[in-house]
C-alpha cells in the first residue's frame, strides 16, 4: 500500500493510503493514527468487569430483561454463557471474528467465564482474552412469591346434585385441573399455577392463580364429568391504581347421577343402569335393554330413585331360558328359582349372570364385556 501525504498525528510516522469511507458511513475518529498508534490503545472486546445472574431458588426461572424465565436447567452454566455472550460486544472495525469460552464453575454461586476472541483488525490477526466473574444470586420469582403467599383469582368448587361427589370424581376433577394448568405452564404462562386443591365435607375446591385458569378448568371438568356451572364475582380489594380487585368462584355441580348406577325413574318402565352423564343422562334399561335418555323436559336429572350400583350386583346361576321375555336365575340371598325379566343383552349360552336385587326387584346386568362396550360409547 502506498505511502500518503498524511502523517499520525501522534508519533509522526506517515500514513498509509486508506479507503475513504462510502457515503453516508460515519468517519472513524482513529482512522488518522498509524497501526501501532492504533493499537496500542485498541481494545477487540468490551466486556463488563462483573456480571449478576437473578435465579428463583424455588422454581430455578432466570431473571432476564424485566421478566422471568424458565429455563429447565440443572446447573446455570449454559445459562452464564448465553448471558456472556449478550454482555460482550466486538469492535466495529474487527473482521472474521471467532470466540470460544471456557466455563470454570469455582462453587455454588460463581462461575468465571474464560473467553477468546480473535478477529482481522486493518488486516492484522487480533487475540484478546477476557475473564469475566458471573455470579448466581438466588431470590424468589413474582410467581412463587404469590404461591407461597397463597395468591389466587378464582377458585373452582366441585360439588354434585342433590348428592356428594364421589372419591372417584373428586380424583379426576383434581386430575383435570392439574393437567391444564400444567399444559399452560409447558407452553411458558407463568402466570398459570394452582394455590390449592383442598377436598371440603361437601366436595373439592381449586384455587387457582387467575380468572382465564378458573373458567377454562370449569369448562374441562364439566365435559368430561357431565353437570354445569355458574361463576360469581366477589369484590376483594382495589390495586394501587384505584381500580376494583374482584375474585371469581366457579360453582360446578355434577349430575344427579353417576355412570355405572341403577336408578328407577318414575314413568313406569322399569329400572335403568346409567351409562353416560355428558350432555342428557344416557342410560339401558333393564327389562329390556333398550337404550334410555332423559328427556329436556328432566333437565338431564329426571327424578328417580336410587337403587344400587353395578358394584352391588352378585353373581348368580342361570338356571333356564324360559322364553324370549323371562328367564330364570337363583336368587342370590334366598337361593330360590326366580323368574325375572330377560333383557336383550343377555347371553342365553351363559352359566352364570350378574343380577341386582333391590326394592324393585331382581335385575340382570350388563356383564364385562357389555359394560366396555357401555364406556366407550359414553
Amino acid at each position: 500500500m502506498s505511502e500518503s501525504r498524511e502523517f499520525c498525528p501522534r508519533c509522526g510516522a506517515g500514513l498509509s493510503e486508506r479507503p475513504e469511507p462510502r457515503p453516508g458511513e460515519p468517519r472513524d475518529p482513529d482512522r488518522v493514527l498509524c497501526d501501532d498508534c492504533y493499537f496500542e490503545e485498541f481494545d477487540l472486546v468490551d466486556a463488563p468487569d462483573r456480571i449478576e445472574i437473578r435465579v428463583c431458588a424455588q422454581c430455578g426461572a432466570v431473571h432476564r430483561g424485566n421478566r422471568w424465565v424458565d429455563v429447565g436447567a440443572d446447573d446455570y452454566v449454559d445459562v452464564a454463557v448465553d448471558v456472556v455472550s449478550e454482555a460482550l460486544s466486538v469492535h466495529v472495525d474487527a473482521d472474521a471474528v471467532d470466540w470460544e469460552v471456557a466455563p470454570e464453575q469455582v462453587d455454588a454461586t460463581t462461575i468465571k467465564m474464560h473467553c477468546r476472541f480473535s478477529g482481522l483488525v486493518r488486516g492484522t490477526s487480533v487475540v484478546e482474552d477476557v475473564l469475566v466473574p458471573v455470579k448466581i444470586s438466588r431470590e424468589t420469582c413474582q410467581r412463587c412469591g404469590r404461591i407461597a403467599g397463597g395468591s389466587y383469582a378464582a377458585i373452582v368448587q366441585i360439588r354434585a346434585d342433590e348428592r356428594d361427589p364421589s372419591d372417584d370424581e373428586l380424583a379426576e376433577a383434581e386430575r383435570i385441573a392439574r393437567e391444564y394448568v400444567d399444559a399452560r405452564e409447558a407452553d411458558g404462562d407463568r402466570e398459570a399455577f394452582i394455590t390449592e386443591a383442598k377436598e371440603t365435607e361437601d366436595g373439592l375446591n381449586v384455587r387457582l392463580s387467575t380468572t382465564k385458569l378458573g373458567k377454562a378448568v370449569s369448562d374441562r371438568i364439566v365435559r368430561q364429568l357431565g353437570g354445569s356451572y355458574e361463576s360469581y364475582e366477589t369484590l376483594v380489594t382495589e390495586d394501587s391504581d384505584g381500580n376494583e380487585v374482584y375474585r371469581v368462584t366457579y360453582a360446578v355441580r355434577l349430575p344427579r347421577y353417576r355412570p355405572g348406577e341403577v336408578i328407577d325413574p318414575e314413568d313406569d318402565d322399569g329400572p335403568v343402569l346409567v351409562r353416560s352423564v355428558r350432555g342428557n343422562l344416557k342410560g339401558t334399561r333393564l327389562a329390556t335393554g333398550e337404550p334410555y335418555e332423559a328427556s329436556f323436559e328432566d333437565e338431564n336429572a329426571p327424578e328417580a330413585r336410587r337403587l344400587g350400583t353395578r358394584e352391588d350386583a352378585d353373581e348368580t346361576t342361570l338356571v333356564t331360558v324360559e322364553d324370549e321375555n323371562a328367564v330364570q336365575v337363583l336368587d342370590p340371598e334366598t337361593y330360590e328359582s326366580k323368574t325375572i325379566a330377560r333383557p336383550d343383552y343377555l347371553d342365553p349360552d351363559a352359566d352364570a349372570v350378574p343380577v341386582l336385587k333391590s326394592r324393585a326387584g331382581l335385575h340382570v346386568l350388563p356383564d364385562e364385556a357389555g359394560r366396555k362396550r357401555e364406556d366407550d360409547d359414553a
